[in-house]
């Protein structure tokens, strides 16, 4: 097969949403298939942010429509609000029109639904022109990308349900598939804690400082756990903000027991883990949590909240801890419960562990390249 994989983004293979299609992509290739790509790369020149999602709907139409002319293409895989120029006004007038699919990392329209509850509890102030792009426009090239595609794969239940009930997206053209995570961190050794009271735990929360991730309610509870047990450490890996915003809102007493990370190269992640054993994502939207199923590989247990994407990952008190939204009193029990209970947080970063190495990104592509000829051979039958 000939793939097109069209993403809005900087193709980075160290970020969440771009570094999964690079991997997916990589094994489309190791199994024998050509793949070709369209990002913000491939723009012609670099724009504000805002004007590029505004031209790429319809720069990806124009882009699709001269390889079907060159009868280069079978197969479209977009991200979600990236194909609907095309799905909705072009294709149908496309003589040989390739499998159409669309990619969700995470359904637009749950995280406008976490960020207008923010707005309503003050803990989130909008920018007028939220309603205009990102709670309007953006939602319904979302929506209609998703109507267009022969095929939808979003990555969590909750989300594929809202994209049938509440967007009208056809059953039979929605799946369910996970992320998977890098070669580098599968079949890891696991590492257990030193049996000596006084070692030290460490804590990592992996992801974007922002208020999506949780961090209103993280911060008050890790605050408290570094006050109480000296023996606790915390990492913040992949920032995307300096060291000094992080510091400023800890006590300056427990400061020299948290270390930060801005960026980070995935195949770091490992190294910087080391010495970790609890996994904090309180995040308030989450369409599948790949970093829960990285630290779970580097031997880490999960304390996440019980959303949508986590809720696919992780059984309660199996393979990691399930704690409510926007809850820091609740996230300081379950922290604190791991620190005082060594042979249960073993038992339970033992079971995460185990977990992770499902996570394939070989298996995961050979499902979807499954479900590509599937579609590809029932279209050849009419």
């Amino acid at each position: 097969m000939k793939i097109l994989i069209v993403a809005h983004h900087y193709l980075d293979p160290n970020a969440g949403a771009s570094g999964a299609t690079l991997r997916l992509a990589e094994q489309y290739e190791r199994q024998g298939h050509k793949v070709c790509y369209y990002s913000f790369e491939d723009l012609p020149h670099q724009f504000p942010k805002l004007t590029e999602m505004l031209m790429f709907p319809g720069l990806v139409a124009s882009h699709i429509a001269r390889l079907v002319k060159q009868q280069e293409i079978d197969v479209v895989e977009a991200m979600t609000g990236d194909n609907w120029v095309w799905g909705k006004f072009l294709q149908n007038f496309s003589p040989k029109r390739p499998l159409l699919i669309t990619q969700s990392h995470g359904l637009e329209h749950h995280v406008h639904l976490e960020r207008l509850r923010d707005a309503r509890q003050g803990t989130l102030k909008l920018s007028w022109k939220y309603p205009l792009w990102h709670g309007g426009i953006h939602l319904w090239e979302v929506a209609t990308s998703l109507r267009c595609a022969d095929l939808s794969f979003l990555l969590n239940q909750q989300d594929a349900s809202f994209a049938i009930q509440q967007l009208r997206v056809q059953p039979e053209r929605v799946h369910v598939l996970p992320n998977g995570i890098s070669e580098a961190l599968l079949n890891l050794p696991f590492i257990p804690l030193p049996e000596s009271e006084d070692a030290v735990i460490g804590i990592a929360q992996i992801g974007n400082y922002i208020s999506r991730k949780g961090i209103s309610y993280s911060v008050p509870a890790l605050n408290n756990i570094l006050a109480r047990y000296p023996q606790v450490k915390v990492s913040f890996l992949g920032t995307g903000c300096s060291a000094d915003q992080v510091y400023a809102e800890f006590d300056p007493n427990v400061r020299d027991r948290i270390c930060v990370v801005p960026s980070y190269v995935n195949e770091q992640l490992p190294n910087l883990l080391k010495g970790h054993q609890i996994k904090l994502l309180p995040s308030l939207s989450e369409g599948f949590g790949l970093a829960i199923v990285e630290a779970m590989a580097c031997g880490l247990v999960p304390i996440t909240t019980a959303i949508q994407g986590p809720m696919e990952i992780i059984t309660d008190k199996h393979n990691g801890l399930l704690v409510p939204v926007r809850n820091s009193q609740v996230i300081e029990q379950a922290i604190e419960q791991l620190i005082c209970d060594r042979p249960y947080l073993e038992q339970l970063r033992r079971n995460a562990h185990t977990t992770a190495q499902r996570y394939s990104w070989h298996h995961i592509a050979q499902k979807r390249l499954a479900l590509y000829q599937k579609a590809l051979d029932k279209r050849k039958d009419i």
